[in-house]
């Protein structure tokens, strides 16, 4: 089914887009901290942790250090949802698109 030459180039527009999107959430790096940086997570734009750096003071306290695990993960993730949320409303932006649609 051929599209009408507009429509056609809305969507080569929007595969165009969507291409570059990936390759800018891909690009995203991030570290999440806590306990004033004695856990370190590093993570990149897929959310797929690559580096944890935990201070060996952090080590001796199991209960302890497994809360700062988690909450430097958390961080992180938080961290790579602003960015990617950012971008991709940037780009959105632009094309005249709803609010919350995307």
């Amino acid at each position: 089914m051929k599209l009408p030459g507009n429509m056609q180039g809305m969507m080569k527009q929007a595969q165009q887009m969507q291409e570059r999107m990936q390759a800018e959430i891909a690009a995203i790096r991030v570290e999440g901290t806590a306990g004033g940086g004695m856990v370190t997570i590093k993570m990149d734009g897929h959310k797929k942790i690559s580096a944890v750096k935990i201070d060996p003071e952090a080590a001796g306290d199991a209960e302890m250090l497994q809360d700062l695990v988690l909450a430097a993960c958390n961080d992180a993730f938080s961290k790579v949802e602003e960015i990617s949320g950012k971008k991709m409303s940037g780009m959105l932006g632009g094309m005249g698109l709803p609010p919350g649609l995307f």
